[in-house]
């Protein structure tokens, strides 16, 4: 059990303390709720960007990195659909530098034109770099589009387009952290060698003054149930041909969730998985394989992706993918092999949690999702899991009209 602390300023920030004299260390982990989603469609990106330009220097302290490292840290940043995430690590006894630097960007980042253009450079070297020049790179670009319709997930967290980050306007960014980059959604987790009373101190002295801001409440297009079979076929300059396939799954905290995340690993967790064993060894189709899901805060994607061995057509590929999937939907998987993936979940739980790091990032994602015990009781719902679930899930899951499929073919 991860023992923890709860409280919330006044002004909406809500602060949570794993207290570990075990280490050293201390981690400040500050997590937006606000992602990609929350864009407007013609203007993609911007929390990507946001990433960037929350290093770029705030109200009060143009150099981030410099006492940062004085103080013996070090930090990143990371941005997904559905929220934003940063987080230092210094030795304890200098928490409160990270109090300091953390709490002037929240109040406000020192907006330039000089910083925007630094940043929106940087952005769109990236997205050239991993998403135009790449081989497959605008797989996921083609795959979201091809799965949804209706909601914000149908773009990528770099954005749908270039231009938009290379039209983006001082104006533009200013309104877009004033109305998400505020104490009333965000929340800070402090994990590692300090007191619950310090923290709120700490929190208080440091944060306790910025303005609130309006709660964002989110009012996003869903995705309307799949009823239809949907291909696409891409030819491009890559070495393989490859198969993509995606099936619409549960929101994260819903029951079947569990259930998906499970038949991911029967079906592609490592070596010994299904399609591994059946695809790569035994009918040598694909030199690679692979099946996970996006675990979205919103209905989310399981996906299936390989690279092909030359000589084998797309066609048998896919063909002998989908035998798999309909074992699945026919069979009822047996006891030994539903442990199996249980204890490897397990494992995986268990063995994240032993990071200061993790623990808090987990406990900002969980407290996001509604509830921050759900890191003590969430593995006790893979340990739920029944096998006539993992059958009834898949036989919904792997519906051909549930199916979006995407054939990328090496051009000769």
């Amino acid at each position: 059990m991860i023992q923890f602390e709860r409280f919330q300023l006044s002004n909406g920030l809500r602060v949570l303390v794993q207290e570990d004299v075990s280490t050293p260390m201390v981690v400040l982990d500050v997590l937006y709720d606000v992602g990609a989603r929350d864009e407007d469609p013609s203007r993609t990106g911007f929390a990507h960007l946001f990433e960037h330009l929350m290093f770029g220097g705030s109200v009060n302290i143009e150099d981030f990195e410099t006492p940062l490292q004085l103080a013996g840290g070090e930090n990143n940043a990371y941005t997904t659909n559905d929220f934003t995430n940063y987080y230092i690590q210094l030795p304890a006894e200098n928490i409160e530098t990270a109090f300091w630097l953390e709490s002037d960007r929240m109040l406000s980042l020192a907006f330039s034109e000089k910083s925007l253009e630094v940043q929106r450079k940087v952005v769109c070297e990236e997205f050239k770099e991993h998403y135009i020049n790449k081989p497959y790179g605008d797989v996921w670009f083609k795959m979201r589009e091809l799965a949804y319709k209706q909601h914000p997930y149908r773009w990528m967290t770099i954005g749908s387009k270039l231009s938009h980050i290379e039209e983006a306007q001082l104006t533009d960014v200013r309104q877009f952290f004033f109305k998400h980059y505020r104490p009333v959604n965000a929340i800070l987790v402090v994990a590692g060698n300090i007191k619950a009373e310090q923290v709120r101190v700490l929190a208080e002295k440091w944060f306790g003054d910025i303005p609130a801001g309006e709660k964002y409440i989110r009012h996003l297009p869903q995705e309307s149930r799949q009823h239809e079979i949907r291909k696409l076929e891409i030819e491009a300059a890559v070495p393989l041909d490859a198969l993509y396939k995606s099936y619409p799954m549960s929101s994260r905290t819903a029951p079947g969730y569990y259930v998906a995340d499970l038949i991911t690993e029967v079906l592609g967790g490592g070596g010994s998985s299904r399609l591994h064993q059946s695809l790569i060894k035994e009918k040598k189709l694909f030199s690679q394989i692979d099946c996970h899901h996006t675990g979205s805060v919103d209905p989310g994607l399981v996906v299936i992706e390989g690279k092909l061995i030359k000589g084998v057509s797309l066609e048998e590929a896919d063909m002998a993918v989908e035998e798999e999937l309909k074992k699945m939907q026919s069979h009822k998987i047996a006891e030994k092999e539903l442990t199996k993936v249980k204890n490897k979940s397990e494992s995986a739980i268990v063995f994240e949690d032993m990071s200061v790091m993790n623990r808090a990032n987990s406990l900002a994602i969980y407290e996001l999702l509604g509830d921050a015990n759900m890191m003590n009781t969430e593995l006790g719902k893979y340990q739920a899991v029944t096998a006539d679930e993992i059958l009834t899930t898949s036989q919904q899951l792997f519906d051909p009209c549930n199916s979006n499929t995407l054939y990328y073919r090496s051009k000769q």
